[in-house]
C-alpha cells in the first residue's frame, strides 16, 4: 500500500520499489490502486485495501503464491492502512496475515504526541500536513473527536491481540515518530512480536536521498526484514 497521506500516490509512485522486492526476495507483490481522499474518505480506501487482500487470497493458486505466507506492506498513510487492514481481517476473520510491515506509519488522528507537536515545520511530512491529511480522510474537523474507527487510525485501538507480526521504522525528526514507537508498544503489551527500529538523523521520507548511508541501511533492513518473514 503506498504513501500520500490519504489523499496522493497511486500505482507508479512505489512501483519501482515494489519490482525491487519481488526481484531481491522471488516473491509476488501486488499493490492495490486505492481510492483517495477526500473524495473517498474513510472507509473507501481500507475497503479497497482489504478487498485486494482478499482478491490475492482467493487467487493464490493462480497467482503461485503461498496463502500462508501473505504479508502486507505499508509506508507512512500505506503503513497506517496496513495497521488498519490487520485489525480488520482479524475481526471480519479473513485472510490470513503472516506479517505486518509497517514503514513510518500514520495511525493517530489525535496529533498530540510530542513529536507531532514538536516538529511543524520538517521535510516532506509535518503537523500542519498531518491535519489536513486526516481532516481529508476523515471529514473536516473529525479527527481527534470521539467517534473515530480504530480502523481508520489504529492508534485508539484497545485490543491488539490476535495480530500479525509486526516490523514498524520510525524516522528521527518525523512527527509520526512517537504514534509509531507508541503503536509498537501497545502490540508487544498484547502479546505481539515486534521489530521497532528508529533510524536516526531521519525525516520523513529521507529514503529519497539514495545515496545516504542510512537510507542504504534502511532499504537493506527492509529486504532483510521480509525475507525473515517469509522464510518460514
Amino acid at each position: 500500500m503506498h504513501g500520500g497521506g490519504f489523499i496522493a500516490g497511486d500505482l507508479e509512485t512505489e512501483h519501482a520499489g515494489n519490482v525491487g522486492l519481488a526481484r531481491a526476495l522471488g516473491v509476488v507483490v501486488v499493490a492495490v490502486d486505492y481510492r483517495l481522499a477526500p473524495e473517498t474518505p474513510f472507509p473507501g480506501p481500507l475497503e479497497d485495501v482489504y478487498a485486494g487482500l482478499v482478491w490475492m487470497a482467493e487467487h493464490a493458486e493462480q497467482l503461485g503464491v503461498d496463502p500462508h505466507r501473505i504479508a502486507i506492506h505499508g509506508v507512512s498513510a500505506g503503513g497506517g492502512l496496513c495497521a488498519g487492514l490487520a485489525l480488520l481481517a482479524r475481526d471480519r476473520k479473513g485472510p490470513r496475515i503472516a506479517f505486518q510491515f509497517l514503514g513510518v506509519p500514520e495511525l493517530d488522528d489525535r496529533l498530540a504526541t510530542a513529536s507531532m507537536t514538536a516538529f511543524t515545520d520538517t521535510p516532506l511530512w509535518n503537523r500542519p500536513k498531518a491535519v489536513a491529511s486526516w481532516d481529508c480522510y476523515l471529514g473536516a474537523g473529525r479527527a481527534g473527536s470521539d467517534d473515530v474507527s480504530s480502523y481508520a487510525a489504529p492508534a485508539r485501538a484497545t485490543d491488539l491481540a490476535g495480530l500479525p507480526p509486526a516490523y514498524i521504522s520510525v524516522m528521527q525528526f518525523d512527527p509520526l515518530r512517537d504514534e509509531g514507537i507508541a503503536y509498537a508498544q501497545a502490540l508487544l503489551a498484547a502479546g505481539v512480536t515486534v521489530e521497532l527500529h528508529l533510524f536516526p538523523g531521519t525525516f520523513h521520507g529521507s529514503a529519497l536521498i539514495p545515496d545516504a548511508a542510512i537510507s542504504q541501511r534502511e532499504g537493506a533492513e527492509a529486504v532483510a526484514v521480509l525475507r525473515r518473514a517469509l522464510a518460514f
